[in-house]
């Protein structure tokens, strides 16, 4: 604790020392409810920390996003500190539904770094453009090649190694660019083994094994149209997940696309742009590695969505409006089978997502005024349709009898923000209302195991919309030396759906304490904050910080589950001539407001110093970067609050890599 609050002192201390001698940096967009990850204008997804990132490691790198661990792949993001049943994630605007009832396949499993150009994050009902969410949105961009570049061929490649778990890793790109055409792919592979916590012991079932691959073509029609089909395959094999009861044979996910845009040079329509799109996913999850189980569980799902996505903006003198057509229709299904130990015999079939249909269709209206050089008024809504049917009704009527076998919701959403820009200040004041129906497994789920609290799962046809009311607020301040950003938003969450024991029923998993039936409180409060800063001490010497802290409680005043404590992230850049230096330390204080009703327990306080440098050479007119770094350089045993079942972190881990660019 003594380590933490220097820390924390020295990044006050920094802040105040900051305010005496400024710097000019980068513009960051102030966009009511958008969050612009840091280093958004990379040409690749990378940290200053790390070149070979996952989605997942930099998008941890937002002050408002965080990660439930269960393994060393796929974490679930939690977008202002809710779970992924209360945000939207989605790929250039496709939904994409998981098929694991675990959801150990969030969306952001199925591309990799190297594809992807940017992410973007909107806050809170400002990210209602795709559908109905509460916490807001993450939609993973693709990288695009534009027309007729003077170079027609370019692209990188990448290899490293991390020595922790010997995770290898290969990942390319190449692109072709022509006045007419333009044709761009990428693949990558990474393998790892199991990884050895602070206490250098091996964390059992913790390796994994990842292959992706994608494909766009792009064809122009016109001066001012295009047509262009995309193509992302991404399998799975071999994954671990040492918080869980069992692991992953196969998990493998199709997505494509095909979209038209046509540009328009006169008149207040600017942009028309029209995508269909179809994506199927198969999660096979199963405990043929686990021989101490007494009984043997299969959990396959999949999950088949098509859909269409077409927007338009127009634009007017200080005036500009998106509209944007959402509809897509999903199938899920998710099926338990349950051996004794002679895998011969089955003893046990069920549907724990029996063959669920969700429709939906939603027209969004995003506007921007710009009243003045120094202010601008963003507001907007949405209403959305949401449609259930489920085949196989007879499961949920053991639990609620006579429950409609089909469910028909209106979702309506609202928001509005005023910014204010004045000389280096900047301010802006927002507010939204939204409402989002319960997810496949919150509405129809049959005895889904949660191993956290060790509880079997049961879904509610008949439960209420969710609704949020939200408030957000920032203020910054920027100069030629330094910058400051502090941003706060509060929900308050209607009919939060969330799970509570059941009095009836007896648990299907031999590892089951009991049954909980989801259910809806009264309400929940959520109340996040954060603050940013930049500094550059010298010419080559950055320095940036950010502290979060976040309190969410039900309506008894108990805390509500994976609620990140405060927290800080610290870290120094330093260049000179073809050399990069970084260092950072990063850490959570104690985890005090946890809660044990939902499984939780108290976690203490950590703090992990990392270093990386990173060299810049030429060959034959090539360049490259190699890079050498360490995580966790203290080889520190920690855990955190959003670590399931309090499984370690990964000890100290050297890494290095090497990119050609041509």
């Amino acid at each position: 604790m003594k380590e933490q609050l220097t820390l924390i002192c020295l990044f006050i201390g920094l802040l105040a020392n900051a305010q005496d001698t400024p710097k000019e940096k980068d513009s960051i967009p102030v966009l009511l409810g958008e969050v612009h990850l840091i280093k958004i204008l990379k040409k690749q997804l990378e940290t200053e920390m790390k070149m070979s990132v996952s989605v997942d490691e930099y998008l941890a790198s937002s002050d408002n996003i965080s990660f439930i661990k269960r393994g060393a792949y796929a974490w679930e993001p939690l977008l202002n500190n809710m779970n992924t049943e209360r945000s939207i994630i989605t790929i250039d605007g496709m939904h994409i539904f998981g098929a694991c009832t675990d959801k150990m396949d969030p969306v952001t499993s199925y591309v990799e770094s190297n594809n992807l150009s940017k992410i973007d994050v909107k806050s809170g009902q400002s990210g209602g453009q795709s559908g109905a969410t509460v916490a807001g949105s993450i939609d993973l961009k693709r990288k695009s090649t534009p027309f007729g570049l003077a170079k027609k061929w370019n692209g990188n490649y990448q290899s490293g190694f991390e020595f922790n778990n010997k995770q290898f890793f290969n990942l390319g790109n190449v692109a072709y660019s022509s006045d007419k055409l333009v044709a761009e792919g990428s693949i990558s592979y990474r393998k790892a083994e199991n990884y050895s916590d602070g206490n250098n012991n091996e964390v059992n079932h913790s390796q994994f094994k990842k292959f992706n691959t994608s494909l766009g073509l792009a064809y122009k029609t016109s001066e001012l149209s295009s047509l262009k089909v995309d193509a992302i395959f991404d399998m799975a094999k071999d994954v671990g997940y040492p918080a869980l009861p069992m692991d992953l044979s196969l998990s493998r996910a199709i997505i494509t696309s095909a979209s038209y845009k046509q540009l328009f040079e006169e008149g207040m329509l600017r942009v028309w742009d029209t995508k269909v799109y179809f994506n199927a996913v198969e999660h096979n999850m199963d405990d043929t590695t686990r021989p101490e189980n007494l009984v043997h569980m299969d959990m396959p799902g999949w999950s088949t969505t098509y859909g269409l996505v077409s927007k338009v903006n127009l634009h007017k003198a200080n005036y500009s409006l998106e509209a944007q057509l959402n509809a897509y229709n999903n199938l899920s299904i998710a099926e338990m089978r349950m051996y004794p130990q002679d895998r011969s015999e089955r003893t046990m079939f069920a549907y724990s997502w029996p063959w669920v249909t969700t429709r939906y269709a939603g027209l969004s209206l995003n506007n921007r005024w710009d009243i003045s050089e120094k202010s601008s008024l963003n507001f907007g809504g949405s209403l959305g349709v949401n449609y259930n049917h489920s085949k196989y009704v007879d499961f949920n009527w053991i639990f609620h009898p006579g429950a409609p076998q089909e469910k028909t919701r209106f979702l309506p959403s609202l928001y509005g923000g005023y910014t204010l820009n004045l000389n280096q200040f900047n301010f802006s004041l927002g507010g939204g209302y939204g409402q989002r129906a319960p997810s496949v497994s919150e509405g129809y789920g049959y005895y889904i195991y949660n191993s956290f609290d060790r509880y079997d799962y049961i879904g509610n046809p008949n439960l209420e919309n969710e609704t949020s009311y939200e408030l957000n607020a920032s203020a910054g301040f920027k100069n030629k030396k330094m910058s400051l950003q502090a941003k706060v938003n509060y929900f308050y969450i209607r009919n939060y759906i969330i799970g509570r024991v059941l009095s009836m029923g007896s648990p299907m998993n031999y590892q089951s304490i009991g049954v909980k039936g989801y259910t809806s409180l009264d309400y929940a409060t959520l109340f996040n904050f954060s603050i940013n800063a930049d500094y550059s001490i010298l010419k080559d010497l950055h320095w940036s910080g950010t502290l979060t802290y976040a309190r969410a409680q039900d309506d008894n005043d108990g805390n509500l589950p994976f609620i990140r404590p405060l927290s800080y992230q610290t870290s120094l850049h330093y260049s000179y001539q073809k050399f990069e230096f970084q260092t950072s330390v990063n850490g959570d204080f104690e985890q005090i407001n946890y809660s044990p009703e939902y499984g939780e327990d108290q976690t203490p306080s950590y703090s992990i110093w990392n270093l990386s440098a990173n060299y810049t050479f030429h060959i034959n007119n090539y360049k490259a970067v190699v890079e050498v770094g360490a995580e966790n350089i203290f080889n520190e045993y920690y855990s955190t609050y959003a670590d399931w079942g309090n499984i370690p972190r990964m000890g100290r881990n050297v890494f290095t890599s090497l990119k050609f660019k041509f």
